[in-house]
């Protein structure tokens, strides 16, 4: 395994992250769609749009050469706009992205816990996320403590105390 490390997202990322978001919403080669249509989308938009705004906290994993290759983030929603995975006011909802070259190699993991770690120290008690069935990721976050809450026609609302 290549090493790489895990740094805070900061406002300077708002690039990086909008690559990640269009990763996270391309899981399924089969159904990826351009960068722009992804984007284009106010509904998924609304996951980095105004990075870094109060609240919003995040980790970017880096190779060895200090190349971004990852990020996970969490961002709060009013009720009255809620995300994918909503559950409760308060209660981030995170978006993890990995370069298709670095699944499976511990980095989606370590951003996931670098994020519950932030959330702790931030005051939450639960994060929040949503799934396809059919994502690889959903047994990642199944092993890192998140449970369904909800579920879809093909994808679920998943929730995991923070310690």
């Amino acid at each position: 395994m290549t090493s790489f490390r895990i740094r805070p997202a900061a406002g300077a990322d708002a690039r990086f992250l909008g690559d990640m978001l269009v990763e996270a919403s391309n899981w399924s080669v089969a159904r990826a769609r351009p960068r722009v249509a992804v984007l284009e989308d106010p509904k998924v938009l609304r996951y980095i749009a105004g990075w870094k705004r109060p609240g919003d906290f995040g980790s970017v994993a880096e190779d060895a050469h200090g190349v971004p290759i990852g990020a996970c983030w969490g961002r709060l929603f009013p009720a009255n706009e809620p995300g994918y995975g909503f559950v409760a006011v308060g209660v981030p909802e995170l978006t993890l992205g990995v370069n298709p070259q670095w699944r499976a190699q511990g980095v989606g993991r370590a951003l996931l816990q670098a994020v519950a770690v932030q959330a702790g120290a931030a005051g939450h008690a639960r994060l929040s996320l949503s799934v396809e069935r059919a994502n690889f990721a959903q047994r990642l976050y199944v092993s890192e403590g998140f449970v369904t809450v909800e579920s879809g026609e093909d994808s679920d609302t998943m929730v995991r105390t923070v310690h």
